[in-house]
């Protein structure tokens, strides 16, 4: 099968005139893009689609990530697709896997034909005249759809976040971010330093520990961790006596109410859950004043996002003397290693920068309506899936607290509901009116490397539909059912499509 999708991209499409014109292009190739085109293909199957992926391969951030242990930091059967229930032995399943169910996904919904390999989009522009986008790609080339769906996630692939650290030019090691990790990089018997405490960080850990001399995880402030099991125990149990469709709907739904009252707990009664996470990593570490120091945070339960560790794996490195946390803040590097501000020289041959994304909204496409420029941080998120007064523009961001694929499924039927409406009362283009006034940021996390990007994305409204509630079991219900057409300004197509068309 042909991977760099040119020759089966154009199924569907409109050749004549200038431009290929699809209904709908879907930005990106990876969890979100497939669904959505599943989706698409499921209940608007006479929409003609593409599906733009700027890289060679599918799966998105499951196929860019290829560093030592990469995994899901959520459980199989509520990341993976409704319509396409994990069968997988493992609840937190390695990258590799989750890129293979992707793929698997695309082949088996004849998704494949559609996605443009290397089209990269370099802008949209929106005519209210003929009611169309139009888009350049990096090679020049153009196409048109009526609707743009961006499903690229929010950080870019082309750059993660690097601080500037003082004498990095003076350290003889080797220096790697985990987004870029080098096929050939040997350090095995070598002493690693991994700065960070993110998901990414708790994941190298343990899986470089296996071979290296030694690993450090060096963090600036102490971290929640949760343990949860690598194999989910109702879903072993339920596939003895049940059909495996139905074993995963049983754990997913299992999975569903616990992490979604874990949080509203933690939300509630944060100090309550404070003690838990505690007492968890007390009784796997044995040292309470070592859990003190680097596992007992300021700020709350959930402020930032959660990070799983599988089995205690990490608490398992840190007993068996494989690896160690220091919560220190560095001062510079030096040859021998990371000199920190307590003075300390914490000696590496290897560091590993875990320090973060760079957020980018859209996929970093520079987006006009009519000549003039959208500043995507100037505008309120509607529903956070669309921009205010932006046409026939949405956008797919999961949950910062559950599975991104929750809140992303629901997202894909809003929008192919919007769709609907539009046809069915024949409009050629919708637009979220502009609240005034903003709230909260649409991604609410305290964690840095959203901090440092707020200004990029839109903001919340005060009022629905402007609210984005971090609540599947709300959502869920409430989605399928919320009115498209509440604040919300439909219009016609000013030019005849006769003219467009010449």
């Amino acid at each position: 099968m042909s991977r760099d999708g040119k020759s089966g991209g154009s199924i569907g499409g409109d050749t004549d005139g200038m431009a290929e014109h699809f209904d709908v292009l879907i930005i990106g190739a990876g969890l979100s893009g497939i669904g959505a085109a599943w989706r698409l293909q499921e209940q608007l199957p006479g929409k003609t689609y593409a599906i733009l992926e700027a890289r060679d391969a599918i799966g998105g951030t499951w196929d860019l990530f290829r560093y030592p242990g990469v995994r899901s930091d959520s459980d199989m059967f509520t990341l993976s697709y409704p319509f396409r229930p994990w069968r997988g032995a493992e609840s937190i399943a390695p990258g590799e896997q989750i890129r293979r169910y992707i793929e698997d996904t695309a082949i088996d919904g004849g998704i494949m034909p559609h996605i443009r390999f290397g089209s990269r989009v370099e802008t949209a522009d929106w005519s209210s005249a003929t009611a169309r986008w139009t888009l350049r790609l990096t090679d020049r080339s153009e196409l048109t759809a009526d609707f743009v769906y961006g499903c690229a996630g929010y950080y870019s692939y082309d750059t993660g976040y690097q601080p500037d650290f003082p004498g990095l030019d003076d350290f003889p090691g080797q220096v790697v971010h985990p987004q870029f990790w080098p096929a050939d990089l040997d350090y095995a018997g070598k002493r690693v330093v991994v700065i960070g405490s993110g998901a990414t960080a708790v994941t190298l850990v343990p899986a470089m520990a296996q071979d290296a001399a030694h690993v450090t995880m060096l963090q600036r402030s102490p971290t929640y961790l949760t343990v949860l099991p690598p194999r989910d125990v109702v879903f072993d149990v339920a596939r003895r006596i049940l059909p495996l469709h139905a074993a995963s709907k049983v754990a997913r739904v299992k999975n569903l109410a616990v992490t979604q009252g874990f949080y509203q707990l933690a939300r509630r009664r944060p100090k309550r859950v404070r003690q838990l996470l505690r007492a968890f990593a007390v009784r796997a570490l044995k040292d309470p004043a070592y859990v003190d120091e680097h596992f007992n945070p300021a700020y709350e339960p959930w402020d930032q996002r959660l990070c799983v560790i599988p089995d205690g794996d990490l608490y398992q490195v840190i007993r068996s003397g494989q690896a160690a946390v220091v919560t220190d803040h560095i001062d510079h590097f030096e040859a021998g290693g990371i000199r920190l501000r307590s003075g300390r020289l914490l000696e590496a041959d290897v560091v590993v920068c875990a320090t973060g994304l760079s957020l980018v909204p859209l996929g970093g496409i520079r987006a006009s309506v009519d000549g003039t420029p959208v500043d995507i941080g100037a505008h309120a998120a509607y529903r956070g899936l669309m921009l205010s007064g932006v046409p026939n523009l949405a956008y797919c961001i999961g949950y910062v607290n559950a599975s991104w694929t929750l809140r992303a499924d629901l997202v894909h039927r809003y929008v192919l509901r919007l769709l609907r409406h539009l046809d069915r009362h024949g409009f050629a283009a919708a637009v979220p009116n502009d609240p005034g006034g903003q709230g909260r940021p649409l991604l609410d996390l305290s964690a840095g490397y959203v901090q440092r990007a707020l200004d990029k994305f839109p903001r919340q409204g005060d009022r629905d539909p402007w609210l984005v509630r971090q609540n599947y079991l709300r959502d869920v219900l409430s989605f399928p059912r919320a009115d498209v057409t509440r604040d919300m300004t439909f219009t016609r197509r000013l030019a005849p499509l006769e003219e467009i068309a010449s």
